[in-house]
């Protein structure tokens, strides 16, 4: 009899997630700081020409931390919804539900290994910002990098591990990655300031998750941010927290019903 947590099951199942995307690390590590890097460059010329400041930076110092954070989330999102996604399709969610692992255990696992590759994704995109010319990195708040970096890794996690859940099929999936969470990435203010936007969409803007966790990430580098002054970024800081708690309990809900998992 098993009581409380299984801990040793809990770290079973987070290595079994660590070492899957670490066999094809190529892909899922470096290949997304080749694409930010592109991403960097394309938008440094293209916008950044004859010495443009941004928040009283140079435009590839402002745009930087944005493409960091949406390259974790984005990563992040993407080996939480493969788990149990290729599991149903196919056939070997079995092992996953077999093994005595609570609800909480399995979620535990599966978003604790998409964290990871989120901050390694994070570490190697910020190695390769570096390499640029222009580029500075320098923290003014490290909190807020900490803080923003892990809440955008927690909240694309839970919404990775929610589509998987509900997808049946890798279609469904792609759907959710390019109708939902890509749109929402790029319009996060990742290459631009808001308050340069009409009112409309300035209130659309606000209303988007992804941009307190664009703009939070930011500020802990620039020392400025769209959100607003150091309260406000605050209050970003802990809307995302109330936010998360929210998804992670939806997330536990669905799971311990069985929906489309246990049928």
């Amino acid at each position: 009899m098993i009581r409380g947590v299984n801990g040793i099951g809990l770290w079973s199942l987070y290595m079994k997630e660590v070492r899957r995307f670490l066999k094809v690390q190529t892909q899922t590590i470096w290949a997304p700081a080749i694409t930010t890097l592109l991403f960097l460059v394309i938008f440094s010329v293209a916008l950044g020409r004859g010495g443009r400041e941004v928040l009283g930076v140079g435009f590839p110092t402002f745009v930087a931390p944005g493409l960091i954070a949406m390259a974790m989330m984005q990563n992040a999102f993407a080996n939480s919804s493969f788990s149990l996604l290729s599991g149903k399709i196919q056939g070997t969610i079995i092992d996953l539900l077999m093994p005595p692992l609570s609800e909480g255990e399995l979620m535990g696992g599966i978003v604790g290994a998409a964290i990871t590759r989120a901050v390694a994704v994070g570490f190697v995109v910020a190695g390769a910002m570096m390499l640029y010319p222009g580029v500075s990195l320098a923290m003014a708040h490290p909190w807020a990098v900490l803080w923003f970096g892990l809440m955008g890794a927690v909240m694309l996690s839970l919404l990775g591990l929610l589509a998987s859940i509900w997808a049946e099929k890798f279609d469904h999936n792609a759907a959710v990655t390019n109708f939902v969470i890509a749109p929402l990435a790029m319009l996060s203010g990742t290459f631009y300031v808001i308050d340069r936007l009409a009112p409309a969409f300035q209130a659309v803007s606000h209303a988007n998750p992804f941009f307190y966790v664009i703009s939070g990430f930011r500020y802990g580098f620039l020392g400025r941010s769209d959100i607003g002054d150091a309260g406000a970024v605050a209050m970003a800081a802990l809307g995302l927290l109330a936010l998360n708690a929210l998804l992670a309990l939806g997330t536990y809900r669905l799971l311990k019903s069985g929906w489309k998992i246990k049928n």
